[in-house]
């Protein structure tokens, strides 16, 4: 008898339209996934896109060619080039088509794998994993971490009757097509099984994880806040995507709010389709207390949380998904306090179980400036809901339970596949 996945080297295939050097929370994820699963003896391949995505520069190696491999850490990446529009948000838009269609062509310069873990969105990228899956009799387990069409249709951006009609049959077809389906929180569970309730044993939820040994306390003072001039500040900082749903406009009134308060600076770390107009509103506002950059190295990040006093984590009140920002983990992780400007739901109740943060209601910007204040004046808060959350994650969000997690999902799976077969 063969020995289970779980209990030998297997080949592994991870599809994600983003990996580093790209920035962003998949290329993070998938790269800690990838090097966990690396560090448990299996096979690991990745096939992404070129990296585009958050960066000033595109690096000379990734400016010609289709396809690229090389290895990283021992890990095998297959990059597959895409057309790159001048405008981000076209980028995006189209990558929604492109992206599954490259991954399929750079999928298929694989050799047979045995699992098959893909990153949606784009939702068909599920479909790109199932045709893969089907060619070399593989396990796909489809992580997703938004849901789509539905957190486009709260924002607004998607209003067609017909245009939802079309995306959610996509959406159910790319559950139905899956072997296993993972999510991060419990509300999302509940969304995909309300979709495809056949797929109620399937559908697991495996919480988004960080690599506790990269994304680490460290003191405040250090070679960025001395950069930025920062040290001798309170510095209340915001670092990740400014997009539609991020709702960092009402952190551009919370420090107008606050601009007498000389002492307390803000820090906008970001890129996003909404970036130029926050930019324009501070600027409108002639505020003198906040400063911007764009996203930082993957590597640069644990210096740029540390030089927070306190961080903030915004949504804005049209998000009706359950959606867990990923900067809450990474923030707990680095060991720093925050206030979570979001609708109740995952992410408010992970925050008031880790004890990491305070919560308030969205788009209110006084509930914002009462509890940067109240922590302002306490350092002794400040301290215990930064310790709380490093504990938490230490306990629950490594990367390494994340890997563990999956890889028993890519057994379950194996197991009631050939329970079918039979």
């Amino acid at each position: 008898m063969s020995k289970g996945l779980e209990e030998r080297k297997i080949k592994v295939l991870l599809l994600s339209r983003y990996f580093p050097p790209d920035i962003g929370t998949s290329a993070n994820l998938f790269f800690d996934l990838a090097s966990s699963l690396k560090r448990k003896g299996h096979e690991v391949t990745v096939v992404a896109g070129y990296p585009w995505y958050n960066l000033e520069t595109i690096p000379k190696e990734f400016r010609k060619g289709f396809f690229k491999t090389d290895f990283n850490f021992g890990i095998k990446i297959i990059r597959v080039r895409m057309p790159i529009f001048r405008s981000v948000k076209i980028n995006l838009a189209a990558g929604h088509v492109l992206a599954p269609l490259a991954l399929l062509l750079g999928g298929l310069r694989c050799s047979n794998v045995e699992a098959i873990y893909v990153y949606s969105p784009p939702l068909l990228i599920g479909l790109a994993g199932r045709i893969l899956a089907w060619k070399m009799k593989a396990i796909l387990v489809l992580g997703v971490q938004d849901l789509h069409p539905q957190a486009y249709i709260d924002q607004g951006v998607l209003s067609n009757a017909l245009l939802i009609r079309i995306f959610r049959s996509v959406e159910k077809w790319t559950y139905l097509f899956s072997d296993a389906i993972t999510v991060h929180s419990e509300g999302n569970r509940q969304h995909v099984v309300g979709v495809v309730p056949s797929k109620l044993e399937s559908v697991k939820v495996v919480p988004n994880w960080v690599d506790t040994t990269t994304v680490v306390p460290l003191p405040k003072r250090n070679s960025f806040s001395e950069r930025l001039g920062l040290n001798e500040k309170f510095v209340v900082g915001y670092a990740g995507t400014i997009g539609l749903s991020q709702g960092v406009e009402c952190i551009i009134d919370v420090a107008f709010a606050l601009k007498e308060k000389k002492e307390i600076h803000f820090l906008l770390v970001g890129s996003g389709v909404e970036k130029t107009s926050i930019v324009k509103k501070s600027r409108d506002a002639g505020l003198d207390n906040i400063t911007f950059l764009g996203m930082q190295p993957q590597e640069q990040y644990p210096y740029v949380v540390a030089s927070f006093d306190v961080a903030l984590v915004t949504l804005n009140s049209r998000v009706k998904t359950p959606v867990i920002p990923s900067k809450i983990i990474s923030l707990m992780a680095a060991e720093r306090p925050f206030v979570a400007s979001l609708p109740e739901g995952d992410a408010a109740d992970l925050v008031r179980l880790a004890g990491s943060g305070i919560v308030v209601p969205p788009d209110l910007p006084h509930k914002l400036v009462t509890a940067i204040l109240r922590l302002y004046e306490n350092p002794e808060t400040r301290q215990l809901l930064g310790r709380s959350g490093r504990q938490y994650v230490e306990e629950n969000l490594t990367a390494e339970d994340a890997a563990q997690s999956i890889q028993s999902i890519f057994t379950s799976a194996k197991k009631i596949n050939e329970v079918i077969s039979l």
